[in-house]
């Protein structure tokens, strides 16, 4: 096996995709650390390299837009002209194989999805989806490297953790809300949270994206802002690493399942999840750091596996607060 010089990585999705990624490009460095990576993803993406060093640069391929087969003859030509030495896919389609034989790289890695992956791809590597997501992309590095990295890292400055410090964000992706895949709660029940934490005497922010606007608003009007302890941080972000470094400073980070978890999961700060729909195995680390706030009803997980959209009843988002607050 040659020691590459440069090194290309797929992986579509959104942000937080890219960090559960993040460990296996780790290991790709601890064992090639003069090799260059580069990470090919959606536009909608590219800030994660912000939030770590492993990424040399990305290219950006609009899968989901009007011209994906436009873009991805572009990913092709680039990735020709990069003279990559190895690749590596998280992508599960059938066709992806043929696409990375396309790219003219020597080494390909990719999942076993059927006889074309077999044979295009140097090595196949078995797709084991019922675990946590890290683990599962990393077992694509596996041909190369006998080194283990389990948890996403983000490269943010050490700091002292602010005492008491609650940071709560109740906003998820733009994506979600138009496929009508609903993994939160209402603002109102994100503004009776903060009031039940700030009566147990914590220190709260608040905090959101640009797509949270509308909740911020209304939990704002239902919440004592004048309250010494509640803290409004909404528009004081400007990038994603403003909001790691926030993260980072506080001593708990309560979210839904989006970005904002996999952030606080990787920059070391206790993670408290919302899970609805989703599961929380294969989406949060399952240590000490992380819980995972869920209702045990006897039908979820669905989305994904069951369905591709929320029901109506979303009597998995039925959660008792006072049992939050007391372990918070």
């Amino acid at each position: 096996m040659i020691k590459p010089k440069k090194i290309l990585a797929l992986n579509f999705g959104g942000i937080g995709d890219e960090i559960l990624f993040l460990p296996a490009l780790s290991s790709l460095k601890k064992e090639y650390p003069d090799a260059k990576i580069t990470l090919a993803l959606e536009p909608r993406s590219k800030s994660v390299k912000n939030l770590t060093n492993l990424i040399d640069d990305v290219i950006c391929v609009d899968i989901k837009g009007n011209n994906r087969y436009f873009e991805l003859l572009k990913f092709v030509l680039k990735a020709r002209l990069g003279k990559f030495d190895m690749v590596f896919s998280s992508g599960a389609n059938p066709m992806i194989p043929i696409l990375l034989f396309l790219t003219g790289i020597t080494y390909r890695y990719g999942y076993d999805s059927g006889v074309l992956s077999r044979i295009f791809l140097t090595k196949a590597v078995p797709l084991k989806k019922n675990r946590y997501a890290s683990a599962m992309y990393h077992e694509l590095v596996t041909p190369v490297t006998q080194i283990v990295t389990e948890y996403p890292q983000i490269d943010v400055p050490e700091c002292e953790k602010e005492p008491n410090s609650v940071l709560v964000h109740p906003g998820v992706s733009k994506i979600s809300v138009v496929k009508h895949i609903i993994k939160t709660w209402t603002p109102e029940i994100w503004a009776e949270l903060i009031k039940k934490l700030l009566e147990k005497g914590k220190n709260v922010s608040l905090i959101g994206g640009p797509d949270d606007e509308e909740c911020i608003k209304r939990v704002l009007e239902l919440v004592d802002t004048k309250n010494p302890n509640f803290k409004n941080l909404y528009g004081t972000t400007k990038n994603i690493m403003d909001f790691a470094k926030l993260a980072k400073k506080s001593e708990v980070l309560i979210c839904s399942d989006s970005a904002p978890m996999h952030i606080g999961v990787g920059v070391g700060t206790r993670t408290l999840g919302l899970f609805g729909p989703t599961d929380e195995k294969k989406l949060l680390p399952q240590n000490e750091l992380c819980v995972a706030i869920k209702n045990n009803c006897h039908c979820r997980p669905c989305l994904w596996d069951k369905r591709q959209t929320t029901c109506e009843k979303l009597e998995c988002l039925e959660i008792n607060l006072d049992e939050i607050v007391e372990i918070v």
